[in-house]
């Protein structure tokens, strides 16, 4: 077998195999890469050792490394993919009609493996999501984490099962035709058990971010580190079989080239994607409200096929919560003109002055050519929950009808729908910022920070949950009997309700913004939208809501009720609709 690795200012690099010193050649065509070939099996463990440059004799994991058994700091496992015996004949699953859930493996279930989650995944299945969004999963110091702190980005963290344990999972998956999306991140590495720096120039002071010095995607030796995370990327969608990627914080990354990381990245994957016969979506997190980011390649776009709307969301909790702090000060002056405009335009800040960032921003999405499936829309994700002082989901403080109401937006309008785990069934167990440091200093760091960010918003120090606690982490678990008791199981059965409407009648899955029409109610907490011949109608308020349809109506036959949170009569003759307080209605012509 074939050990290489890029050391581009070792003066020798050997390989440790099995505990053997072996020799390594520079590569003759290649600048910078150190070569030796050798005989290895399924498990044998090795490391590079460096002499000259940052390396100090010691034996170190690759950077390309398949498998961490004891974690990122220890020697590297080598992997023999052929070695799976793959079950299901899987032949992918697009976007267009997807049904996204977002899920932790580490709190899924009390076990926190990819086994335990798996045994789970029939509950999807019968609730009618289509693809399963997982969080990341690379290896990071420690049991627990949300994994955005990840070394090792080839690797599977070891405690949920390894790599064999992520492709049972996925295998799994595909048997009851759920397909799997897994969040990478791009923009940083985690503060400990990162030892790319040894190895070469794989971050930059040129650009600085919130995580320190920045990836290196436009220094000198930036064509290296752009390989190493293209070929990342795509090894997790061929060697996994996994079903497309979420990027993590696309906005965070620092790259001045002509030719972006994103759309070489974009590029390889479609190329992928003919090569295997199925599509792999790229879905971006971003905060810059820029249409570009989904615009295909051909039209001067960075080619990447969907992103997350977090304009839909902060409009949304507004109107839901009546929160104003933050960055929800921009929503929260007319929640439902916010959210009005959003399923109509994507974006609220699409050229308008945000008053949380002091300044314009935003660019105006083109509805007429661009589907709304390329935007994700969501009442709650792990970011909107985690990173609340007590992680505290929407049903900690709303009632379920407002909980329904919420879920009625997300699941009937234009966007692709995506819900986190336990959202389904309103769980009332929080999703809290937990972490495993191993390191006494950083573990110290992170505890005392977190509760100084939240000490400048009010809080008491000893409120914030220790994200080093175990305690923490296990009150972050779903409680898998919820579901089945009251008034648990009243909300899952209208999320099971709602998905299959949208599965069912096409005018939910019609990816044409332009069509959309609204009608919205500021004082009395009312919106509808009208979506082909469906109206969706929720009323946020205390008390029963008159909405006037009638001028909406397309054809000249009555309306019928499709589903409804609360019993409710169709709009007489006279057009008018009359909603029960915090209730909600899907409505069809004739």
């Amino acid at each position: 077998m074939l050990f290489e690795v890029w050391v581009p200012d070792a003066d020798e690099v050997g390989l440790r195999l099995a505990g053997e010193p072996r020799a390594m050649e520079r590569d003759p065509v290649r600048s910078g890469w150190w070569t030796a070939e050798a005989e290895a099996s399924d498990g044998d463990r090795y490391g590079f050792v460096l002499d000259g440059g940052d390396g100090d004799g010691r034996v170190l994991p690759d950077p390309r490394s398949r498998r961490q058994p004891d974690g990122p700091d220890g020697e590297s496992a080598v992997v023999d993919h052929s070695l799976f015996e793959w079950r299901s004949n899987w032949a992918g699953r697009g976007l267009p009609g997807a049904v996204l859930y977002e899920l932790h493996i580490g709190t899924y279930t009390d076990e926190g493996t990819f086994d335990a989650a798996a045994a789970r995944l029939g509950h999807l299945a019968e609730l009618g999501v289509t693809h399963v969004s997982l969080m990341p999963v690379c290896p990071f110091p420690g049991t627990h984490g949300w994994g955005y702190e990840g070394v090792s980005l080839w690797a599977v963290h070891e405690p949920y099962g390894g790599p064999e344990g992520l492709k049972r999972f996925v295998d799994t998956a595909h048997g009851l035709g759920l397909a799997v999306l897994l969040d990478v991140v791009h923009n940083h590495l985690g503060p400990s058990g990162n030892h790319l720096p040894a190895f070469g120039p794989y971050f930059t002071e040129a650009h600085h971010t919130p995580w320190g010095a920045a990836v290196n995607l436009d220094a000198p030796g930036s064509d290296e580190v752009r390989a190493f995370l293209l070929g990342s990327a795509l090894a997790w969608l061929r060697d996994y079989r996994l079903d497309g990627l979420r990027l993590d914080a696309v906005h965070a990354l620092a790259d001045g080239r002509a030719l972006t990381f994103l759309e070489e990245l974009s590029t390889a994957a479609d190329a992928l994607a003919a090569e295997l016969g199925r599509p792999l979506p790229l879905i971006a997190e971003s905060d810059l409200c820029d249409p570009r980011t989904t615009t295909p390649r051909e039209s001067g776009g960075l080619g990447l096929h969907a992103q997350w709307n977090d304009d839909f969301h902060h409009a949304l909790h507004t109107a839901l919560t009546g929160e104003s702090q933050g960055y929800y000060a921009d929503f929260a002056a007319a929640p439902l003109a916010a959210v009005a405009k959003t399923v109509t335009s994507a974006f609220f800040h699409n050229g308008t002055y945000s008053s949380f960032r002091g300044r314009t921003h935003g660019r105006p999405v083109d509805i007429v050519r661009t589907p709304a499936h390329r935007f994700v829309g969501y009442a709650q994700t792990h970011d909107q929950i985690g990173n609340r002082a007590l992680g505290d989901r929407l049903s900690a403080t709303l009632s379920p009808a407002l909980l329904a109401c919420g879920a009625a937006l997300v699941l009937t309008g234009p966007f692709t729908p995506m819900l986190f785990m336990g959202e389904e069934w309103g769980a009332r167990t929080p999703w809290q910022f937990f972490t495993d440091h191993t390191d006494p200093g950083l573990a110290e760091a992170v505890r005392s920070g977190r509760r100084r960010e939240f000490a400048a918003h009010g809080w008491a120090a000893d409120d914030i949950p220790d994200p080093q606690d175990p305690a923490t982490r296990n009150r972050s678990c779903l409680d898998w009997n919820e579901p089945a008791q009251e008034p648990h199981a009243r909300l899952h059965a209208w999320y099971r309700e709602l998905i299959a409407l949208r599965r069912a009648l096409p005018d939910l899955r019609d990816p044409d913004l332009a069509s959309v029409r609204t009608a919205h109610d500021e004082q009395a907490r009312w919106l509808a939208y009208r979506r082909g011949d469906l109206r969706i109608a929720v009323n946020l308020g205390e008390k029963p809501a008159t909405i006037p349809l009638g001028g909406g109506r397309r054809r000249g036959g009555g309306d019928r009720v499709v589903a409804a949170w609360e019993p409710v009569e169709a709009p007489g003759v006279d057009g008018l609709l009359h909603l029960p307080p915090e209730s909600c209605v899907v409505l069809a012509d004739g």
